[in-house]
């Protein structure tokens, strides 16, 4: 899946959730990438939004068998998602984990922020970090707030429902 920026650079989201913003195409993955666990999580929320139609709950042990990820990650993919609220467990024999609402109103940028935190392409981002020494003199912190905004909106503009929809949907025609 590819959303073109105005910019002509290209944001491409793959079946997967892994993104990446390029010039060229075969090699936009090199530029941002997100940690295995967020991207099993992106997997897992998918399979769960896909059977979310009178589905109930969905075990651990069944995602994990379902998505062929092992159970001890599924496990803390699966925690972490119901920490952040994006999830909501059952304990009990019919026990498990369902969204904590629709597919279509969560974002991809909630469910990254919920694995792996803010996000923020350097140091210096997102503003309440404190890491880098160069921050007060820095000249070109107001660009590199600009671009995590535009990568932060364009996360905040797919959501959960799109990415676990047709595995052919384009996403050329949303403009970022």
């Amino acid at each position: 899946m590819k959303i073109e920026a105005k910019d002509h650079y290209l944001w491409n989201l793959d079946y997967f959730g892994r993104i990446g913003l390029g010039a060229d195409p075969e090699r936009s993955f090199e530029l941002l990438r997100i940690t295995r666990q967020t991207d099993y999580g992106i997997v897992l929320l998918s399979l769960m939004a896909q059977r979310e139609q009178g589905a109930g709950v969905h075990t651990a042990r069944g995602l994990s068998d379902a998505a062929r990820l092992p159970l001890p990650m599924v496990g803390k993919i699966l925690t972490e998602l119901t920490r952040s609220g994006l999830l909501a467990s059952h304990r009990g024999t019919k026990g498990g984990y369902r969204l904590s609402r629709p597919a279509a109103a969560m974002s991809v940028a909630e469910i990254i922020v919920a694995l792996e935190g803010p996000i923020g392409l350097t140091a210096c981002l997102p503003a309440e970090a404190s890491d880098c020494e160069q921050k007060s003199i820095c000249r070109v912190q107001g660009a590199w707030a600009r671009i995590n905004r535009v990568v932060r909106d364009a996360l905040e503009g797919v959501s959960l429902a799109e990415i676990s929809g047709d595995r052919t949907l384009n996403l050329s025609e949303i403009e970022t």
